[in-house]
């Protein structure tokens, strides 16, 4: 039994709540009294309010995210009912910046805004000597990262097997990207460059191979950049995967160099482009030098191994349907290994919500709180736009259809996948719960009808990735036709191309 537990909704098993291991590694005296829950959100929320209080909690504290919150408004609600003199205590980002609050905090005991690895022990405290605050708003505490124990020693050696490893040498961002809640942070901050090198050591020594940098600005400091890189380096470098977010415009020689060692397989960056389009960085606060942007990624690609995941935002404000595609067609042409189109969210607190009125900003009121209107984006541009990110993550990212892509994008990519995902959607009704055979079936159909492709074009392409996707047996609409798909196979097995080449 413990009094108090410490719980979140995780999108999936693989995530691990990096929070709530902060949270626990400074509960101080009361951390004998504690106990980590984690759930993921597709179980049944009345089962996990009965697992919760199978501990006889006197303290539950959930953290409440965007992806989870109406799963949390549901298992709180519960609670309440069953057990009401549980005291319920929330924290996280969708319920930190007060008085925009989600329906959740109406049921709520107390709530901690911001960093809790102060203020939430010091509220536990008074709790159970009972002493309960007058408010039930705490303000959280900011700790010098000096001060704050390490959450690492709280993976479970099944969390390095079997989970990702979620790691962080500095926290905050001196950017201003207004649809980032980092744009409220003063600056970066690094944690000590020494204790987090030996705590990632010891995480290495317990079998983690998987680590990912939650960092906003990896490639901030140049010379812990380096030597973070040079730690990996010095291990087994095949074995790692190694996850960084950085700046896109920010790649120093030093840096390059050292990136440049990693062998295939090792390195991933996010690289948050989120659009080309000068005059919408500026109305949004975000400093990006396109030019050295372009640089960079096309040195990543040219002189690296590492994988390259860029993210555009479609929805933000004074964007339109064309606007948005002239961005992805510059981001295509610099070949990254993934394009993720991402549509806004309303994040609570942001500074981008200063541009709903002037911008005619829509939001869904339903989480994860996409952008559904805008002054210059229809409800039917956005909602297209929504099957396009669907059809390109199942096309495009997923590496299927490597010798196929070329030809469904030829010299104008957004406008003839956005026509590609139109056919699709008119054709089958659906983005979700296609099969791999009748995905190929469907984009055959699209590409021959939509798109004019020759048939004989589009049928050896299609075989040759159906194949090389280790399917045995072409489907009846592609038996027979591609003569020479086993040529072509051994072919692309020498040249082991890049998805967007």
């Amino acid at each position: 039994m413990s009094r108090i537990v410490l719980c979140t909704l995780n999108a999936r098993y693989i995530h691990t709540a990096f929070g709530l291991r902060y949270l626990y590694a400074n509960m101080g005296e009361l951390q004998a009294e504690t106990m980590l829950l984690e759930f993921g959100i597709q179980q049944r929320p009345v089962d996990m309010a009965e697992q919760l209080l199978q501990q006889q909690p006197r303290i539950i504290g959930l953290g409440v995210y965007i992806w989870n919150v109406a799963e949390i408004t549901a298992l709180v609600g519960i609670l309440k009912l069953v057990a009401p003199e549980t005291v319920i205590v929330l924290g996280g980002p969708e319920v930190s910046h007060p008085p925009d609050l989600p329906a959740v905090a109406d049921l709520a005991d107390f709530i901690v805004t911001g960093h809790g690895e102060i203020s939430f022990p010091e509220l536990c405290r008074q709790i159970l000597a009972g002493q309960t605050p007058t408010e039930n708003i705490i303000p959280g505490k900011t700790a010098a990262l000096t001060e704050l124990a390490s959450p690492y020693p709280f993976y479970s050696d099944n969390d390095i097997r079997q989970r990702i490893v979620y790691v962080e040498a500095s926290r905050g961002c001196p950017f201003k990207c207004e649809f980032c809640l980092s744009s409220l942070d003063v600056t970066a901050k690094p944690f000590p460059l020494q204790r987090f090198l030996d705590d990632m050591e010891q995480l290495y020594q317990r079998g983690a191979r998987n680590f990912k940098f939650i960092d906003r600005t990896f490639n901030l400091k140049t010379d812990t950049s380096v030597a973070i890189l040079e730690f990996f380096l010095s291990k087994i470098p095949e074995d790692l995967y190694l996850h960084f977010e950085v700046i896109p415009d920010n790649l120093p020689d030093k840096l390059q160099q050292a990136i440049a060692k990693f062998p295939p397989g090792c390195l991933q960056f996010e690289i948050g482009v989120q659009s080309f389009d000068p005059e919408i960085q500026q109305r949004i606060s975000r400093r990006q030098d396109n030019a050295k942007t372009k640089a960079n990624l096309s040195w990543l690609r040219q002189h690296s191994h590492a994988h390259i995941h860029a993210d555009l935002i479609a929805g933000l404000p004074g964007d339109t349907l064309h606007g948005f595609g002239r961005s992805f067609d510059e981001l295509v042409a610099l070949k990254p290994q993934e394009i993720q189109v991402g549509i806004l969210k309303r994040l609570r607190g942001a500074p981008i919500n200063r541009h709903n009125e002037s911008y005619q900003l829509r939001y869904d009121p339903n989480p994860p709180y996409a952008i559904i209107k805008s002054r210059d984006m229809s409800f039917d541009d956005l909602q297209r736009i929504n099957r396009f990110a669907r059809f390109w993550d199942l096309i495009g990212n997923s590496s299927r259809f490597h010798n196929t892509l070329p030809i469904i994008l030829a010299e104008q990519p957004f406008a003839r996948f956005m026509s590609l995902s139109d056919a699709l959607f008119a054709i089958d009704g659906s983005t979700w719960k296609i099969a791999l055979k009748r995905l190929f079936e469907l984009v055959y159909q699209a590409m021959t009808e939509t798109l004019d492709v020759p048939q004989d074009t589009a049928s050896r392409a299609l075989a040759l990735d159906y194949s090389l996707n280790g399917e045995k047996g072409l489907p009846d609409f592609l038996r027979d036709k591609p003569r020479q798909t086993k040529r072509l196979k051994a072919n692309q097995r020498q040249r082991q191309a890049q998805p967007l080449n």
